[in-house]
């Protein structure tokens, strides 16, 4: 089995969950690979060979981020801002030959609990391109915008990978 997970981070949280989550999946049995990849950086089309991709990212106004609610992290004092997210990745994305297996996860403050999950939209038009679910979408807390990450959660995000290859 070959996995690829791609995410998006602005303040590093979002990010070292989403190496967490790459880890437990290479502890997997039956895994060969797993790459690990930002969203900046993601393939236009998903390799035949891939069976499962897990997607990350920061909820933003409810959703998954914009170019304007990027621009509003930086004026929080953020200053490794990605050119391009997962939404636009996604919109880009072509759709798969086959269903794909796909899981998304994200990143919301614990305090103030707002609405909104940016890996709830992602699941939603990741199955409109194609793809299958295999498990919920997922959210990981983060104490405020800038982390950190809230007790508990890299862990969380680790076992949550191992289980991906169950579905």
């Amino acid at each position: 089995m070959r996995a690829l997970v791609v995410y998006e981070t602005i303040w590093g949280n979002t990010g070292a969950l989403a190496e967490a989550a790459a880890e437990g999946l290479r502890g997997s049995a039956g895994v060969d690979r797993v790459d690990l990849v930002a969203a900046t950086g993601a393939p236009a089309a998903i390799d035949p060979e891939i069976d499962l991709v897990v997607v990350g990212g920061p909820t933003h106004a409810f959703s998954m981020s914009t170019a304007s609610s990027r621009s509003n992290a930086r004026q929080q004092g953020a200053t490794d801002i990605p050119a391009r997210g997962i939404r636009e990745w996604i919109a880009e994305l072509a759709p798969p030959s086959t269903a794909v297996a796909v899981a998304t996860f994200d990143t919301r403050t614990v305090h103030p609990r707002l609405p909104g999950s940016a890996a709830k939209k992602a699941m939603k038009a990741l199955v409109a391109k194609g793809f299958r679910p295999v498990d919920s979408p997922q959210t990981f807390g983060v104490h405020g915008y800038s982390g950190p990450i809230a007790d508990g959660e890299l862990e969380r995000a680790r076992e949550w990978g191992a289980t991906l290859t169950d579905a």
